[in-house]
């Protein structure tokens, strides 16, 4: 089945989990050891949000299975251009505590400055969350830069601010996949984004010789039917996996050089779970260094606002 139900973990055992990964990054690589402290204190601050999200209701959405699956069969994701309803009072503290470890954490003036604007309310933080959520950036960019703020950084805040979120909103969607239509329709899903979010993987993790995909904002888990560049479908010549390190063939990037993407491929003994796929990531960011020092990158999100929309559902 291409898309994948990830278990979730009880808040000690992600704990232990996480320690474990981080005690094994540091063995192999001390030279990351601010990059991990900052990454203990942001994935603390996103997995209280997490828990706040568990114990309270989510909105409940108009969402019924059959449109849903209408919208996976034409390829647009589930949650595109539709109206969700966000929990603005409880995601902004966490906001402006992400801007706080940033800023004490090596981002310094342009993450306190981030704060500052959604304090002062410069920057409308629900509109942010809003923007991440429809993975506009184009509308953070703008935003960030009319602002004189660090468009990197400000997209950075607000997909981890509302990460917790979608990530309870893409387990809501598995859960109603008792619908047979909805189902097929998630069985079906054969695209390089998240059928959830639209996304594109963080990386993929292979368990048992399965290569599956990994969101990078809500943590979704799917294969394909094929290998593949998953940006462009490309199976010829020009899509290639190689080990940068002969020694680590377990590390891998995919590169395609019909579209110039790229993907990390990572042997794992099992699939990373809610927020711990950030630990995969920032352990193999060799791997995104030796990929675009040949020139190969990701390419920017897709856009799915109008063929997403209702109106264009029938």
């Amino acid at each position: 089945m291409p898309y994948v139900a990830v278990s979730g973990q009880k808040p000690p055992v992600l704990t232990e989990i996480a320690e474990r990964r981080w005690a094994g990054i540091l063995a192999a690589r001390p030279d990351l050891a601010p990059a991990i402290a900052l990454q203990r204190r942001l994935l603390t601050i996103v997995r209280e949000l997490d828990a706040v999200l568990a114990g309270g209701k989510l909105p409940r959405l108009s969402l019924p299975p059959k449109y849903l699956a209408a919208k996976l069969g034409r390829g647009v994701p589930a949650f595109a251009a539709e109206p969700i309803p966000l929990p603005i009072p409880a995601m902004t503290p966490v906001l402006l505590q992400l801007c706080e470890a940033l800023a004490t954490g090596g981002a310094g003036d342009a993450a306190a400055h981030i704060r500052e604007s959604v304090a002062s309310g410069q920057m409308d933080a629900g509109s942010l969350f809003a923007a991440s959520l429809a993975r506009n950036q184009n509308a953070i960019r703008s935003g960030a830069v009319h602002r004189g703020l660090a468009p990197d950084l400000v997209w950075l805040v607000g997909e981890l601010a509302v990460s917790p979120f979608v990530h309870r909103l893409q387990q809501t969607l598995l859960a109603e996949a008792a619908d047979a239509t909805l189902r097929a329709a998630l069985a079906a899903w054969d695209h390089g984004y998240c059928a959830a979010c639209g996304s594109w993987p963080a990386l993929a993790e292979v368990v048992g010789g399965h290569r599956t995909l990994r969101c990078s904002f809500c943590s979704s888990a799917w294969e394909l039917s094929r290998y593949a560049c998953l940006y462009c479908g490309e199976t010829g010549e020009k899509f290639v996996t190689a080990a940068p390190d002969e020694a680590r063939k377990d590390r891998r990037v995919e590169v395609c050089s019909n579209c110039s993407g790229y993907l990390k491929t990572i042997d794992v003994p099992e699939l990373s779970p809610f927020p711990l796929l950030s630990l995969s990531d920032i352990e193999s960011t060799d791997l995104d260094i030796a990929a675009m020092e040949h020139g190969y990158q990701r390419p920017a999100l897709k856009d799915f606002k109008a063929q997403g929309s209702r109106l264009n559902a029938h």
